[in-house]
């Protein structure tokens, strides 16, 4: 019989109780602090801290999740996470590498391998996507959170923050990752997936969305590199139906009638930037 899945020591040490910020310890299948405020992991691994609820149309549905791991499956953007896994490795040996809007914990996963003596935390506020992010790596933990919301993380544990096409909560960022941390940003640039927009309604990316990113850290964060990755694929039919629906278009259902009309393969663009970030002082 398999055994139901844990929580790594070190996202034990670093998660704090949601209710009143004490540390937890882990009894059996649930997590306690000394105020006996206590929350259970579910079978698959993850624990849900939150104790109030979410604006509709703002986790990942069930629907979503099964698009995002068939189309990253298909390894569309194995170049994005190896080389978010690669400057992620220069910045720290070991620690804890907190990931922001984790989703399935495909670059979670992609970065722990390449950090033997890290541990991972996968916060993201929908369950469904955690259900997949608690199996993605042995030494990763997932919580269900709110990242608007003050994280239920100590200070200063994080050796790397990372965020990937997620919300950025820039005062949280600062406040868990330690002196020195390091801030991985990835976000689309400018004609990422474009070509998409011929069969459905998909988001255009700001040309200034490099410009709002640096003002928006600024106060916490400076900028160390950013590079750029672009390349052209060919998606087929059932890849170019769930690039689609696992983006912001996957919550108005209305809007994907299109995607049935999708019969033949569409060259596209993958158009993204890595922005590394330091933590001042």
């Amino acid at each position: 019989m398999t055994r139901p899945a844990t929580l790594p020591g070190a996202v034990v040490a670093a998660l704090r109780c949601p209710l009143c910020a004490s540390a937890f310890d882990l009894d059996g299948r649930s997590l306690r602090c000394p105020s006996r405020h206590s929350f259970d992991l579910a079978k698959q691994g993850y624990v849900n801290l939150l104790h109030a609820g979410i604006p509709a149309g703002t986790a990942d549905t069930a629907e979503m999740v099964a698009a995002r791991v068939a189309f990253l499956g298909a390894g569309h953007y194995d170049g994005l996470r190896d080389l978010l896994a690669q400057v992620a490795s220069g910045a720290v040996g070991d620690g804890l590498v907190v990931d922001a809007g984790a989703g399935t914990g495909y670059y979670l996963a992609g970065v722990l391998d390449r950090l033997p003596d890290a541990a991972g935390l996968a916060l993201d506020v929908s369950a469904v996507a955690l259900r997949r992010a608690a199996k993605a790596h042995a030494r990763l933990g997932a919580a269900v959170w709110n990242l608007w919301e003050p994280w239920p993380v100590a200070a200063e544990t994080a050796a790397v923050v990372l965020n990937v096409f997620a919300p950025r909560n820039a005062a949280e960022f600062r406040r868990v990752l330690r002196p020195g941390g390091t801030l991985l940003v990835v976000s689309p640039e400018r004609g990422h997936l474009a070509e998409l927009a011929a069969v459905a309604p998909v988001l255009e990316v700001d040309s200034r969305k490099e410009e709002r990113l640096d003002a928006a850290l600024s106060e916490h964060f400076e900028l160390v590199s950013r590079r750029s990755l672009r390349d052209r694929v060919t998606l087929e039919p059932d890849d170019v139906r769930n690039a689609v629906r696992m983006g912001p278009t996957g919550h108005h259902p209305d809007r994907l009638a299109a995607l049935d009309g999708v019969a033949g393969p569409a060259a596209v663009t993958l158009a993204f930037s890595l922005s590394e970030y330091r933590r001042t002082a």
